[in-house]
């Protein structure tokens, strides 16, 4: 095989290069895939937040319905705090590990970034 100037072109090279490109690919969809994941969390707690926020206004002995599949429960204002905030702490943990996730491919993908 021969390129346009009539050198041999080195299939070895070539074979890296495209081991190379398709490296790259994979590590760019795992990047945005953290990135979406961080977005969902980001999202989920956040919507804790809010609802926690919500909740905190009400009187201590109010009692809430929770929905759960397609029921709801009744429960005290102070179990659906301690839920929502455990919900706010995974979220937070699950976000954080994304973004390790995410930091350990950024310089697989843009090693140039990094030198």
């Amino acid at each position: 095989m021969r390129n346009q100037a009539g050198a041999p072109v080195d299939l070895e090279l070539k074979k890296v290069f495209t081991e190379l490109q398709a490296k790259a690919i994979d590590t760019q969809q795992k990047v945005k895939l953290a990135d979406i994941e961080i977005e969902q969390l980001n999202r989920t707690k956040k919507h804790a937040h809010l609802t926690d926020t919500e909740i905190m206004t009400l009187v201590d002995e109010t009692n809430i319905y929770q929905g759960v599949g397609i029921m709801f429960i009744l429960q005290s204002k102070e179990v659906i705090h301690n839920q929502l905030s455990e919900k706010q702490k995974i979220a937070e943990e699950k976000s954080k590990e994304s973004e390790q996730k995410k930091s350990y491919h950024l310089p697989l993908f843009f090693p140039f970034l990094f030198l």
